[in-house]
C-alpha cells in the first residue's frame, strides 16, 4: 500500500496509481548485486581490494558508518552515479542500464520518489545486508 504524505498527496497520486507496483525485494536486488556490484565489494558485500591498491568498502556496514541510519539518498546517489564527486568513474562505474525500466515509489526522507526498479532493487537488499558490532 503507499502511503501518501498530506503536503505531497495531491502531486503523487497520479504517479502512485500509474506505477501500481509494489517495492522490490531484497531477493530481486540480490541478483542485481551479484551481477554488477560483487567483482568488486565481494558476494557477501564486504568489500575487497582494487587494483592499484584502493579497497571496495563494506557495504555491510553503511548504515553503522552513519550513525545507525541506512542513507537511501546517499546510496541511491552513488549506485546511479548522480554523487559523483568523491569516487572516480575509474573506481566506481556509473551504472545506466539501473536507471531503465518501470518506476517504483520509493520512500527517501520522508517523500516517496519514483525510482527505476532495479535500482529500487539493489537498494532493498543493500538495506537487508546491513549489520552491527
Amino acid at each position: 500500500m503507499i502511503r501518501l504524505l498530506a503536503a505531497g498527496a495531491i502531486a503523487f497520486l497520479p504517479f502512485a496509481c500509474a506505477v501500481g507496483s509494489k517495492m522490490p525485494t531484497p531477493h530481486e536486488g540480490e541478483a542485481l548485486f551479484a551481477a554488477n556490484c560483487a567483482a568488486c565489494h565481494d558476494y557477501a558485500g564486504t568489500g575487497g581490494a582494487l587494483v592499484g591498491g584502493q579497497a571496495a568498502p563494506d557495504l555491510t556496514r553503511i548504515a553503522e558508518r552513519n550513525g545507525g541510519v541506512f542513507p537511501r539518498a546517499e546510496v541511491l546517489s552513488q549506485i546511479d552515479g548522480y554523487g559523483r564527486g568523491k569516487v572516480s568513474e575509474e573506481v566506481m562505474p556509473e551504472f545506466g542500464t539501473l536507471l531503465e525500466g518501470d518506476l517504483v515509489p520509493v520512500e527517501v526522507d520522508g517523500v516517496l520518489t519514483p525510482t527505476p526498479r532495479p535500482l529500487a532493487a539493489l537498494l532493498a537488499y543493500l538495506e537487508s545486508i546491513q549489520v552491527s558490532g
